[in-house]
């Protein structure tokens, strides 16, 4: 295909050579700089797009392969446009009948001088025959399973061929009547060729033969970016993107073409993010606190077991800023492993208290809810502030209690799970919640949350000051996209005595024998250890270690002689407290559990940590379950059982850094994106690349930014088609007003 024009500015913004007297550069061809010939700018076309004909029904002949497109989202021309192929394959030199090697995929151009299909005996296969030539020589070709072959090949038609040569002949897996023109730009199976996500009824092939036929169609689509934007980012139009990732002329098209529409989506995703933002910080209020230090002063200097770190310090001063404005805190608190986000939590919800109001943090399960109240029942004895615990498993009598006591306003902080948005759930003067883990909450569960904010004149209430926490660090890319609606806090610095730990890949018996005498070394000495089990319960499904088999078979094996408790999410609540407690006093050696252990959990006298089947855990569940040992004055130990072939396991053996570790988890795993009121889910991006294309989501972010800075509403004339393309990207509640 002909290469389209661009125009773009110069790379620092000043004119560049012939510039024109507003500051740009001339047009430059298509992921290029060099300046076209003044011809070929007149010759270019002019066209205004019809987009409504991209909503046409896409045709697609035979029954099967029109499921197989609807199958793919492909019901409309436009959906086609937008189904990007994932790689191309290069066919741009078509080789000679005599230069074919054995067994290599190849291209020849040929014409057909014989063809025919001929019988076989094996039900359910025919084979095609054909003898084709050129210039160098002849030989066969062979179809399988294609008998209309013929029909559309008679003898003397030129072909291009693309298959592999097999002892029998030249396999043919793709053809191309060419006419007389070869290696004209009317044929798409010759140069570089899209290879199109695909299924059983429909090929990738029969994809690319759709796509080419409607190439022209490409002139409909609409450009939604600033005619401004594009100049600074020096981006093609939308078309001319589409054009070259479909079917690029040379291999450095793809790339620019990816680039430009990877901007856009990055683009939409965070207007889409800014305005949500936007529109919660101006239409909901909360209490503005008034913040003493009576309460805070005495919890640091005759309660709180040690001295904050600095960045405690900050944190809690951010927090302390918000919550004293009248629009609710809305702050992601995210640090490594051990950094002592739990206490910088409990510092806000003593100021809801301090305030004279209530407070609550919800966990996702009910073994962390009731590891996180033994936690600030520790940083904070039952006498300086009364506590309370709600869970699906609270008795009725004491549910009772508990709740006429919450709303009443006596019971000043609660912990519990999702039983606190329960509608029978009143609090008296909800000022601060705290979400631990709040990616596991779904959109409406949060909100249900926000509603149980205090209530004021006029039957409305005030929505509650909400502090996320994240157990694990969370890259920049993903902060950016997934929580850019969110303040973010970062806690990178670890309590004076936390001690470092060695991790270890066992992959033979022989590593295994020697993890187990390495616990047993560190239990004589007095110190406890975890076993971490994938599953509670053998599966004949899954081959994979269960936590109650291991418990009893390591308590008659290598344990022998050592107290092994067991833990895991579906044991009754009173079991689970008193395998707890005996692990926490020290009554019990280890505890063999499944990854319920994985925050809330501080044993300073646990050392070694064994986990099973580690290569089903992700790298910041690895990294979090690795925080439960080196708490106290001892070295520690983590032993992962599985490949020492693993990338992720071998990162953990490497990294100690829970932000690097993140990074490695997100180029790893991929990026998720989380708009609306879905309640989970990590769709990708369709065309971005993160963490890859990292700078190129700080400049989609720079410019939303500005973008919504001028414009809220994307209402002038050069913002409409943004503001349709958001609205067709993340719903017309992207662009609902936002509250004066």
């Amino acid at each position: 295909m002909p290469r389209a024009f661009s125009a773009t500015t110069a790379p620092s913004g000043a004119p560049g050579p012939g510039a024109d007297r507003a500051g740009l550069s001339p047009p430059s061809v298509f992921a290029g700089r060099q300046t076209p010939e003044r011809a070929a700018l007149l010759a270019a076309p002019v066209h205004a797009p019809h987009p409504s004909r991209l909503a046409e029904v896409l045709e697609v002949s035979g029954a099967r392969a029109a499921r197989g497109a609807a199958a793919l989202g492909l019901d409309a021309v436009g959906d086609l446009l937008e189904h990007l192929p994932f790689r191309h394959e290069d066919r741009r030199q078509a080789q000679t009948i005599t230069a074919l090697v054995p067994g290599e995929e190849a291209t020849v151009v040929v014409e057909v001088q014989t063809i025919r299909g001929r019988p076989v005996r094996r039900r359910g296969l025919s084979i095609v025959e054909a003898t084709v030539a050129d210039p160098s020589g002849e030989m066969k070709a062979v179809w399988f399973n294609q008998p209309w072959v013929p029909g559309r090949l008679p003898a003397g038609t030129r072909v291009v061929l693309h298959g592999r040569l097999a002892p029998r002949g030249f396999q043919v897996s793709e053809y191309e009547a060419a006419g007389g023109a070869t290696g004209a730009e009317d044929l798409q199976s010759t140069g570089l060729v899209p290879v199109y996500p695909a299924n059983a009824d429909v090929s990738s092939s029969r994809l690319r033969a759709l796509a080419f036929g409607l190439r022209d169609r490409l002139a409909d689509v609409p450009e939604p970016l600033p005619a401004r934007l594009r100049r600074r980012e020096r981006l093609p139009d939308r078309q001319a993107a589409l054009a070259a990732v479909h079917f690029p002329a040379v291999p450095e098209d793809e790339p620019a073409g990816r680039r430009r529409l990877a901007f856009e989506e990055l683009l939409l995703g965070q207007l889409a993010t800014l305005r949500r933002r936007a529109r919660r910080e101006e239409g909901a209020r909360a209490r503005a606190l008034i913040l003493g230090d009576e309460l805070i002063a005495r919890w640091r200097r005759d309660v709180l077991p040690f001295q904050l770190t600095g960045d405690q310090l900050r944190a809690c001063a951010e927090v302390d800023a918000d919550l004293a404005r009248d629009r609710p805190m809305q702050r992601l608190l995210m640090g490594e492993v051990g950094s002592g986000k739990t206490t910088v939590a409990l510092h806000a919800m003593l100021r809801a208290v301090e305030s004279g109001g209530q407070a609550t943090l919800m966990a996702p399960t009910e073994v962390l809810a009731e590891q996180h109240l033994t936690t600030l029942e520790r940083l904070m004895p039952h006498a300086l502030v009364p506590i309370g615990l709600l869970t699906g498993s609270t008795p009725a009598r004491a549910r009772a209690q508990l709740l006429a006591r919450l709303a009443s306003g006596e019971l000043a902080l609660l912990v519990g799970t999702h039983a606190l948005i329960e509608q029978t759930v009143v609090f008296a003067s909800l000022h601060v919640a705290v979400v631990d883990e709040q990616h596991r909450f779904g959109v409406r569960q949060r909100a249900a949350l926000d509603a149980k904010g205090a209530p004021e004149g006029g039957g409305g209430h005030l929505a509650p000051h909400i502090l996320h926490m994240s157990a694990t660090p969370i890259p920049r890319t993903l902060a950016l996209t997934r929580y850019g609606d969110l303040d973010v806090t970062a806690l990178r610095e670890l309590p004076r005595g936390r001690r470092p730990i060695t991790t270890h890949v066992a992959a033979t018996a022989r590593e295994r024998a020697r993890a187990y005498e390495r616990l047993r070394e560190e239990l004589e000495a007095g110190r406890q250890g975890f076993v971490v089990c994938p599953l509670v319960e053998e599966s004949e499904a899954l081959a994979a270690r269960a936590a109650t088999a291991e418990r009893e078979r390591l308590a008659a094996g290598e344990l022998r002689g050592f107290r092994v408790e067991l833990l895991h999410g579906q044991m009754p609540t009173g079991d689970k407290q008193r395998a707890m407690a005996a692990f926490a006093s020290g009554e019990a050696d280890v505890l063999v559990a499944t990854t319920v252990i994985e925050v809330g959990i501080d044993v300073p006298n646990a050392t070694v940590m064994l986990v099973e089947d580690a290569e089903r855990y992700g790298i910041s569940q690895l990294h979090q379950l690795r925080g439960r040992i080196g708490r106290g004055a001892h070295p520690s130990v983590c032993v992962l059982f599985g490949s020492a072939d693993s990338p992720r396991l071998a990162a953990l053996a490497e990294h100690a850094d829970g932000f690097g570790l993140a990074e490695i988890d997100l180029r790893l795993r991929g990026e998720g994106e989380l708009i609306g009121v879905r309640q989970s889910g990590t769709a990708e991006f369709r065309v971005a690349r993160l963490p890859d294309d990292g700078a190129l989501l700080e400049r989609a972010r720079h410019h939303a930014v500005e973008l919504l800075s001028a414009d809220p509403g994307l209402a002038a004339p050069d913002h409409v088609p943004l503001a349709d393309a958001l609205t067709a990207a993340y719903g017309a509640e992207s662009l609902a007003p936002i509250p004066g």
